[in-house]
């Protein structure tokens, strides 16, 4: 699946933090919070405008993220545990 966005016509990659909040159902802070908690798993990239912008493998990394501490009830240090352990294994 390719994601982008437009804006003054030129194509940008990724969605914006506010169309990645409506898709996941989770807040704009929360992103923003996630992205400096998780900063090892979710990193979006930046525009040279310093926004935000959310590729098809960050957008997973948050429903994983919002599966693991709204679903499952782990703590966000358990949900790092997790998603560390994770990706050392498929490394």
């Amino acid at each position: 699946m390719m994601i982008s966005g437009k804006r003054m016509g030129r194509p940008t990659p990724g969605l914006s933090i506010g169309d990645v909040s409506e898709i996941t159902n989770v807040e704009v802070h929360t992103l923003r919070y996630w992205e400096k908690e998780f900063d090892s798993f979710l990193h979006p990239i930046r525009t040279q405008g310093g926004q935000r912008r959310y590729r098809t493998q960050d957008i997973e990394t948050v429903f994983e993220i919002k599966k693991l501490l709204r679903d499952e009830m782990f703590s966000i240090a358990g949900a790092k545990r997790y998603l560390a352990r994770k990706t050392k294994i498929a490394a």
